[in-house]
């Protein structure tokens, strides 16, 4: 069954029919939706989802374009979140400088402060980074040793991919794989593991084709496995229940 190890319901672009939505999920082979905070409203909405729906489960963290609302006042709420019984990441946190919403020293200090976090609960995490690759690894390898996780919506070279792997860190692969313009990941794809792979939408984002542009779901990751199959040169049935397999190994999540 299909697990999608990192997904936005909480966002707006739902409002109108995430219910029947989610509720469609079993027809469409979807067991398993982890929802990812990335606000504070966002983690609150995470932590309803999971609890109104048994297959979903919340990650909570503030992205780095979120960093200026973390005090310790709010960081010691997230604390907080993190104990609940649904909860099985902090995420999505890193860094990113494409946006450069927030001061880049103010981001390197909530993402070191969630990673430690993340150590001190026991929870693995869910890492943001957008051209912030040297700076994102270079934080991972000082202050995430043993700290499990996956690097979302994975954009870099197969180099980086290797060397995260080595880390322990599990590479989330989403709709870019199926992009014409997405031979990068195409080839980390081809070159690493399979069982260092996870699937992701980053729904309502990055819809892989035939869906490009449109808004995103879980349903969709078929899409994603297909490509990833034919990389590969396995069946899509591998693809499926490898990573499943790797997303509950990553999320400590019983079959």
């Amino acid at each position: 069954m299909i697990f999608d190890t990192h997904a936005h319901y909480d966002d707006k672009q739902f409002d109108e029919d995430r219910d029947e939505l989610l509720n469609s999920m079993a027809a469409m082979g979807v067991n398993t939706i982890v929802n990812v905070g990335a606000s504070f409203k966002g983690c609150r909405r995470a932590l309803e989802l999971a609890e109104k729906y048994p297959f979903m489960y919340a990650a909570v963290g503030i992205h780095p374009d979120e960093a200026g609302f973390l005090n310790e006042d709010t960081f010691a709420e997230l604390k907080g979140w993190c104990r609940g019984d649904k909860v099985v990441a902090v995420g999505e946190i890193g860094l990113d400088y494409y946006w450069d919403t927030e001061p880049r020293d103010l981001q390197k200090k909530w993402f070191v402060r969630q990673l430690e976090l993340a150590r001190e609960m026991g929870l693995p995490v869910n890492i943001h980074s957008r051209d912030a690759a040297e700076d994102t690894f270079r934080i991972i390898k000082e202050h995430a040793e043993g700290i499990p996780g996956i690097i979302h919506c994975f954009s870099g070279s197969r180099e980086l991919a290797s060397e995260y792997v080595k880390l322990g860190f599990y590479i989330g692969v989403g709709g870019v794989v199926t992009f014409k313009n997405g031979k990068k990941l195409k080839q980390v794809v081809k070159e690493i593991s399979l069982s260092n792979i996870v699937l992701e939408t980053d729904c309502p984002y990055l819809a892989p084709e035939p869906y490009r542009g449109k808004r995103n779901h879980s349903g969709y990751i078929k899409y994603i496995a297909q490509e990833v199959a034919g990389l590969k040169g396995i069946t899509y049935e591998e693809v499926i229940e490898e990573t499943e397999k790797n997303a509950r190994a990553v999320y400590g999540l019983k079959s």
